[in-house]
């Protein structure tokens, strides 16, 4: 059985490489998101844009069939992933978009444009500047040369800012074309931070209108995991003094990393804790949160947008800065915003922003300033007049 799965698949690739000998489908774009998992983050704000403003495209979504339920109730087109029809549309398309590696047997077609959108500015190393990778299945050997084999295939990649252009072209050592455009996922955060656009995704959310909001949203750490591609988060944070201590006035979100693959048991916190983990769009929990607690997550830098408080839950960082990734930049010294290391410092920062009005400090202004100045609302319309419309 195992020869015979074997031989099948071998017989997919061939024929994924000589479909992509056929002539390319003129304006056919193919568009994935953390592994066909999600409608969201720079694919989706890109597709969005051209949705809107140049519907003679032909766009499809590859998705993981095992997350075809939620995409279903989307009114967007989609393909499953390895699927015959799916088989037929990749190798032939003009464009793929996506956001994170693909698996190294695509061919790329001559004839198709890719544009890597990543995922994020980066805190915590990458590709080839990590001194040792911890993840299954792989050596550091290993992972950093598929990784630069990855990367060869890009056609054009988009950097939020002149930061994390530097550290793309040597982390990914990417020597092609660079949009530094800002983030295009970011674009809503620039054009939709008002009272009502705010109070009509708290109500499309259910989340209560009369409380403030706090957003814990963690990275997943590489040395945790069940097997390759799943990573397990335990919480850290007491979800029962929390509630305690803060419900009168606040809800707590839960959006968990897309590799995390166990779920929190929020059951006993109802009306507290609300778990978004599976909520595609980010962007919509930025916006109705007054605060992030996030940890080594490159999210608060895209949270940065709003000018709002930041707090960093880093109670494990001895391990994972000396052991796990490192950071780009004395994070304990530099961060936005405080780093604490329990609940009941996490609680006391909160109530001291309750108690005194958040005014952003000279470190926020300086990051925003750093990381932020390209986003102006505009960043997906850059990116399509570079990489659809001046080729044609």
């Amino acid at each position: 059985m195992t020869q015979l799965k074997n031989f099948i698949s071998m017989l997919y690739k061939i024929g994924f490489i000589l479909i992509g000998f056929l002539p390319v489908k003129k304006k056919l774009v193919i568009f994935e998101s953390f592994l066909g998992k999600q409608y969201s983050d720079n694919p989706r704000a890109i597709y969005e844009y051209l949705r809107k403003n140049h519907p003679e495209y032909k766009m499809f979504w590859s998705i993981d069939k095992n997350y075809s339920q939620k995409f279903n109730k989307m009114n967007i087109p989609v393909v499953n992933r390895f699927s015959m029809k799916w088989l037929f549309l990749l190798p032939r398309a003009e464009f793929w978009v996506t956001n994170s590696r693909l698996p190294l047997w695509f061919k790329k077609p001559n004839h198709t444009t890719y544009l890597q959108t990543w995922h994020g500015t980066p805190l915590k190393k990458l590709a080839s500047d990590m001194k040792e990778v911890h993840m299954p299945e792989t050596t550091t050997e290993n992972y950093k040369e598929n990784f630069y084999k990855e990367s060869r295939r890009w056609d054009f990649l988009i950097s939020p800012n002149p930061y994390s252009t530097s550290i793309f072209q040597r982390a990914f050592k990417y020597d092609k074309e660079i949009l530094e455009t800002g983030y295009p996922r970011n674009d809503p955060l620039v054009n939709n931070n008002n009272i009502a656009a705010i109070n009509k995704i708290k109500e499309k959310l259910g989340i209560p209108k009369n409380k403030k909001v706090i957003l814990y949203a963690p990275t997943w750490r590489d040395n945790e995991f069940f097997e390759r591609g799943k990573y397990k988060f335990t919480m850290q944070l007491n979800l029962e003094h929390l509630q305690i201590s803060l419900s009168n006035e606040y809800v707590l979100l839960l959006r968990l990393h897309y590799l995390i693959s166990n779920r929190i048991d929020i059951k006993r916190y109802h009306d507290f804790v609300f778990d978004f983990s599976n909520y595609d769009d980010i962007s919509d929990l930025y916006l109705v949160s007054d605060i992030l607690l996030t940890d080594y997550s490159s999210v608060f830098f895209d949270y940065l947008c709003l000018k709002r408080p930041i707090i960093f839950y880093t109670y494990d960082i001895d391990t994972y800065r000396d052991k796990v990734r490192g950071f780009y930049f004395d994070y304990e010294k530099d961060a936005p915003g405080p780093l604490v290391k329990t609940t009941e410092e996490v609680i006391n920062v909160i109530k001291q922003i309750s108690e005194n009005q958040f005014k952003p400090s000279e470190e926020v202004i300086r990051f925003h300033r750093e990381f932020c100045s390209l986003e102006n609302g505009v960043s997906a319309e850059k990116v399509v007049e570079k990489v659809f419309l001046e080729r044609v």
